[in-house]
């Protein structure tokens, strides 16, 4: 069961990001979280540097919010419903539950909303 691009699944091997396994994506998330530069990301995987520092925002602010120790204030969480975070991985990253984050995203009226494409 993974929920997101959760860095603390796997662990980082350069050979896993020079060739590509399954779970690619996780060994790039734990490599961004132990301080891999964008640049050296590019340099072993090859993967597009706009999408790399897509990734590492992500990354970063899983980070940010893992940080919060449970209290996720109004701009923490608004900005991480923004990027795209679910009340499951907020709550996942601050050691909370989804119904505790999804009812303090209500009492915020932080309200899900659709962009059509």
């Amino acid at each position: 069961n993974v929920n997101g691009f959760d860095p603390n699944i796997k662990k980082v091997k350069e050979n896993e990001l020079r060739e590509p396994p399954d779970k690619r994506m996780f060994v790039l998330a734990a490599a961004i979280k132990a301080g891999y530069t964008v640049d050296k990301l590019y340099d072993l995987t090859k993967i597009d540097k706009w999408f790399l520092e897509k990734f590492k925002n992500i990354i970063d602010y899983y980070e940010t919010l893992a940080t919060t120790k449970g209290s996720l204030l109004f701009d923490i969480l608004k900005q991480a419903k923004k990027i795209g975070f679910s009340d499951e991985q907020c709550a996942a990253a601050v050691k909370s539950t989804e119904g505790a984050t999804r009812k303090l995203r209500e009492e915020y009226k932080i309200t899900p909303l659709v962009k059509q494409i």
